[in-house]
């Protein structure tokens, strides 16, 4: 059975591996036909991703067929086409138990610390599963995607009304600027790409954009009336602009993470402590976020069709993936084609 494993950073492979067993008690066997191309793979590649190890078969931006179930599964059955919830969870530890299951002790994340869907088939959790009769494989790929840009919108409250500032238009930022939208915030877009902001402004519809440069808190001030902010997400992963962002929030703003760093982030109090802002971190998503996404991407309150910008055949990634990394190509999503 065919696979792709980064060996280390920067070292992709296509290599052959065993064929799944039979599903037990509880578990599915899934094809895989679409994997998108996030955020964390590129991480991975670089080496920069805290939570990775290696060798590892990257891939967790799943669209996949139940291929068979184990006993006791009754969410799913054969020929389901479902989106991966791709964060295994132990169910048994303290954020479990008080329904963060996200945020799990034993958390492991399919393609960054445990074997992800670069491969033909696999085996998982069953309740992973969250199946539509509606979606393309491509769109159950943009599902995770688009849970973390929920979760992100979701912990701060963002509310309708209030100035809501994107740091980084990369595939998470854009995942939350689609949710900041449906709250009724005035969505500001802040990159150091002009293409991505002028993508933001003709496709995503947000109502300013902002090239990052010397007077960035002038600018903010300029399109919110002199107010600054009321919640920040920041999608960059980048210390530098993450460091910066206690100087946007607005008072009582709020200002969340959902990029990571390997490196330090520091600020001096004054700036933070005089709005009484509030610091958060927002990690992966939860059940219900893909719930909810795979019902409105059905029922077209999301549209997915602007997301995937370039795509590679599952034999062609090896040598494709480098060029996903340059700005220039301009990606916002790539896709692979597993079958």
């Amino acid at each position: 059975m065919k696979a792709i494993v980064l060996e280390k950073p920067g070292q992709l492979n296509r290599v052959e591996i065993d064929e799944p067993a039979a599903p037990l008690a509880g578990e599915a066997m899934v094809k895989v036909y679409r994997v998108g191309i996030c955020g964390s793979d590129v991480s991975g590649y670089l080496g920069k991703m805290p939570f990775y190890s290696y060798p590892r078969i990257p891939g967790h931006e799943l669209g996949v067929e139940v291929l068979a179930v184990g006993e006791g599964v009754t969410n799913v059955k054969p020929g389901d086409r479902c989106s991966i919830e791709p964060y295994i969870n132990c169910g048994n530890c303290h954020a479990c138990r008080k329904g963060a299951s996200n945020c799990c002790a034993n958390l492991k994340v399919l393609g960054v610390m445990t074997d992800g869907g670069l491969r033909s088939r696999f085996i998982l959790p069953a309740r992973k599963l969250h199946p539509s009769t509606k979606l393309s494989y491509d769109q159950l790929a943009l599902v995770e995607t688009l849970a973390i840009g929920c979760h992100a919108v979701d912990r701060p409250a963002l509310a309708r009304g209030e100035n809501c500032l994107v740091i980084g238009a990369g595939p998470i930022g854009l995942s939350a600027i689609v949710f900041a939208k449906l709250t009724g915030a005035k969505i500001i877009v802040m990159d150091m790409n002009a293409q991505r902001l002028e993508f933001c402004k003709n496709v995503m519809g947000v109502d300013e954009t902002l090239l990052l440069g010397d007077h960035v808190e002038q600018d903010l001030r300029a399109v919110t009336d002199g107010n600054l902010a009321d919640v920040v997400i920041d999608a960059t992963g980048s210390h530098v602009s993450m460091s910066n962002a206690f100087g946007y929030v607005a008072p009582t703003g709020r200002l969340v993470y959902v990029g990571i760093t390997t490196k330090d982030v520091t600020f001096k109090h004054p700036i933070f402590h005089r709005p009484e802002g509030t610091l958060m971190c927002s990690r992966n998503a939860l059940p219900k976020d893909f719930t909810r996404i795979i019902r409105l991407i059905e029922t077209g309150q999301i549209d997915t069709k602007p997301w995937i910008t370039h795509r590679t055949a599952f034999e062609n990634l090896a040598a494709d993936f480098p060029s996903f990394l340059l700005p220039e190509t301009g990606v916002i999503k790539a896709m692979v084609e597993v079958e």
